[in-house]
């Protein structure tokens, strides 16, 4: 008895100094909550998810502006082949270069580039709705582990206390005993009530330790981080305005703010646009386009001549009047070639066009009919996704009310069976004071009460938590 005495003081001063220790570290409800949501896996996750949306927006926004490209190549030519300059064949070896452009603007394309533009609109705003749902979620699987966390703090409370009269009622009968008004065997029982509260004490401990761990895992955070949670005055008191509720007001809230309808009802706006997306893919498409081009040629000159006089040819042509021959002569000249210089030849070369393009679809392979047929399909899957979050919602609006409802008259079934066996318990101590009563009777009536004020605290913060989900139902701010 003395090493678990020991061993429960020892407990017991650990945990209040560590309490005591983390005093400067006190987190509210709306603390732990804050940094739930900042520091959330799936919220992150689902952030990129929007930031990858918005993005999509971006781009297709962009897709309407004309596309522009430049090119350009250098190479070398070897043996025979035609210079790109000149278009004639050349002997020998040659540097070149070419360098051209393009712009092309769409100027009809059945809407597609529009409609797309809507689509990811929508799906960027499903994204944000999801988002701030998985927030909401979160906040209220914190609070709830907030609340149990609470409960085991609760529980700690009791069972100190517990302890505490089962040490003093221990002392007494010891006292009593050595008088000789009670046998010792009150003082064995007795010694074993305060195991048994001592035992339960370290259970409590134990819970309250487990569900500050579960709580740091629903944070997120490092569990070596210190945590005192705050003692707020929770209490129960707007169970009255959820007892003149009705199910389907609460629906009619909720299907107002809530990101999981937003978020279906978005995507099937976006489905409908892309259908409409798909069917511009069986209309013609009109492009304007310019190009751009000039190329140079290392072997690309310019040619210089100078009379050298005349030549004989070493022919004859006869006279017709004289009937005598003559010699031919030819003016003799001398060519110089000199190359033409990169800028001249980029100027000279340098060569415009402009363009209208209209494409047809005639046939594809049935690619356009079969994306129009897919995007149907989708829509209705959208559309049944839709009608599902409304009806899930509806279905957990409904349970939720009758859970709250429920909560509320055990809460106060537990209440009024705490406040007996409160009374029982008191007239009970005085009856065993005055020795009217046996010791196994009023250790009956302790445990009875003990566990009427155990279940009184869990059917409390299970009530506040069946209000809690009420308000994330209604859209309201969840704090204690």
């Amino acid at each position: 008895m003395r090493f678990l005495m020991a061993v429960i003081a020892g407990l017991t001063a650990l945990h209040f100094q560590a309490v005591a220790q983390q005093g400067n570290n006190v987190w509210s409800l709306q603390r732990c909550i804050q940094y739930a949501v900042d520091h959330n896996i799936s919220i992150k996750q689902d952030s990129l998810t929007a930031r990858l949306a918005r993005y999509t927006v971006q781009q297709s926004q962009l897709a309407q502006i004309p596309a522009v490209s430049a090119s350009g190549s250098y190479g070398k030519s070897f043996g025979r082949s035609i210079n790109p300059t000149t278009n004639q064949f050349v002997e020998g070896g040659y540097k070149f270069l070419s360098a051209s452009g393009n712009a092309n603007a769409v100027v009809f394309s059945g809407m597609q580039v529009r409609n797309n533009i809507t689509r990811n609109k929508y799906s960027l705003q499903a994204a944000i709705a999801d988002l701030d749902q998985l927030k909401d979620d979160v906040s209220l699987n914190v609070a709830n582990g907030y609340l149990a966390a609470l409960l085991a703090m609760e529980q700690i409370n009791i069972s100190t206390n517990q302890v505490t009269v089962s040490k003093a009622q221990l002392s007494q009968t010891r006292s009593f005993a050595e008088a000789g008004r009670l046998p010792e065997l009150n003082v064995a029982q007795l010694e074993s009530q305060l195991a048994s509260d001592s035992a339960n004490l370290i259970n409590s401990i134990s819970a309250y330790n487990s569900a500050i761990l579960d709580l740091k895992a629903l944070m997120n955070l490092d569990f070596s981080e210190p945590v005192t949670i705050e003692v707020p005055q929770a209490e129960v008191g707007d169970q009255i305005a959820v007892n003149a509720m009705q199910p389907g007001d609460i629906f009619e809230k909720a299907h107002m703010h809530f990101g999981a309808i937003k978020g279906s009802h978005l995507r099937v706006l976006a489905a409908q646009k892309g259908v409409a997306a798909a069917r511009g893919g069986l209309y013609p498409q009109l492009s304007v386009g310019y190009q751009l081009g000039t190329n140079f040629a290392s072997n690309y000159q310019a040619y210089t001549y100078k009379s050298d006089g005349f030549q004989n040819t070493g022919a004859y042509a006869l006279d017709s009047a004289t009937k005598n021959f003559y010699q031919v002569y030819q003016p003799a000249f001398t060519a110089t070639g000199t190359m033409i210089p990169f800028n001249t030849q980029f100027d000279n070369n340098l060569r415009q066009s402009l363009f209208l393009n209209l494409n047809i679809p005639i046939f594809n392979g049935w690619q356009a009919r079969y994306n129009i047929v897919q995007s149907k399909i989708n829509l209705e899957s959208q559309r049944l996704n839709e009608y599902n979050a409304e009806l899930t919602l509806k279905q957990n609006v409904y349970k939720a009310h009758n859970n709250a409802i429920n909560s509320i008259h055990k809460y106060d079934a537990a209440r009024r069976a705490n406040d007996a066996a409160a009374r029982a318990l008191e007239f009970a101590r005085k009856r065993y004071d005055l020795g009217l009563t046996s010791t196994v009777d009023l250790l009956v009536t302790q445990n009875s009460q003990f566990n009427a004020a155990s279940n009184l605290v869990l059917a409390k913060y299970d009530l506040l938590f069946k209000l809690k989900v009420i308000d994330y139902y209604l859209g309201k701010e969840i704090k204690l």
